[in-house]
């Protein structure tokens, strides 16, 4: 059967809410790669996750999860599918074990091998209750799930948030070999954008509930600039490159959208600098609460 090389495709996706939309939201994960899902708090990240899964019903829109229709193909598709979230949801009373013989069953690919494995390099007794792991091992137990019953495509949601940077850099380095073998995908749903930084492939970026922009983190980081200057060098037109702008009595700095035509509109005048993706979220969020938009 034919599967495409997009593990995961969005089209359209829309959610409305009360009080919050997810607006017409499009975007593909490329097979073998990982994919960076960020945005701020209350932009829409989780939201769509939950649509993904289906633990949301959509208003519009497609979602196709190895080249299946996520809701016709659900159970097929669940069977390759791994996910992390920032909250625990296994049952704290049993411990590992236990929880373990609850799992299991559910998935065609189980490796009860690789999860002992697992549980062994990260340090973790079966005996133990869940509601005894600590922030971080729950994460761990998470993800030797996930590892163990050999899932194509990782979901996680904040997996970051809360944990020291030691157990953080050990997830990085597990997510970065994990998509060695270019089989297995992963999208990394988070605000912490320095992990993204070090392994990201692709970022997504959702504000508001709306796209920003999908696209490789390296021509994002190429395209994008950090803009420092006197003040004297704004004008009307000048401000119109800024995404985002912030002033103060030394000078300016901001978030352009275009490096090059930046660097000829000030030539030499002022800094031009590659950004990080913080900055890049930081200036795109604060332009669009204070009138900046992209020109």
């Amino acid at each position: 059967m034919f599967e495409s090389r997009n593990v995961l495709e969005i089209n359209g996706l829309s959610k409305n809410f009360n009080t919050f939309s997810l607006k017409h939201l499009s975007f593909n994960v490329p097979k073998g790669y990982i994919m960076g899902f960020i945005g701020p708090n209350g932009a829409g990240k989780s939201t769509t996750i939950k649509l993904i899964l289906n633990l949301l019903k959509k208003d519009e829109g497609n979602i196709k999860i190895f080249g299946l229709d996520h809701l016709q193909a659900e159970k097929q598709i669940k069977d390759r599918i791994g996910f992390v979230f920032d909250e625990n949801y296994f049952y704290e009373e049993l411990t590992i074990a236990s929880m373990e013989k609850i799992i299991a069953p559910f998935y065609s690919r189980w490796n009860q091998a690789a999860f002992d494995q697992y549980l062994k390099t990260f340090g973790m007794f079966s005996k133990i209750k869940i509601k005894e792991l600590s922030k971080g091992m729950k994460m761990k137990f998470s993800l030797a799930v996930a590892l163990s019953h050999q899932a194509d495509l990782l979901i996680m949601d904040e997996p970051t948030g809360g944990l020291d940077p030691i157990v953080r850099a050990e997830l990085l380095e597990i997510l970065a070999d994990l998509i060695q073998d270019e089989e297995k995908s992963v999208l990394f749903s988070t605000h912490i954008t320095t992990d993204l930084d070090k392994i990201a492939d692709y970022i997504t970026f959702i504000n508001e509930g709306k796209l920003v922009f999908s696209a490789a983190k390296d021509d994002i980081l190429e395209q994008y600039g950090v803009v420092k200057g006197d003040k004297n060098l704004l004008d009307r037109e000048a401000e119109k490159l800024f995404v985002g702008l912030k002033t103060n009595q030394f000078g300016f700095e901001g978030l352009v959208a275009d490096k090059s035509l930046a660097r000829r509109t000030f030539q030499e005048r002022a800094l031009v600098e590659k950004p990080t993706l913080e900055d890049i979220m930081l200036y795109t969020v604060r332009g669009e609460n204070h009138g900046y938009a992209h020109s």
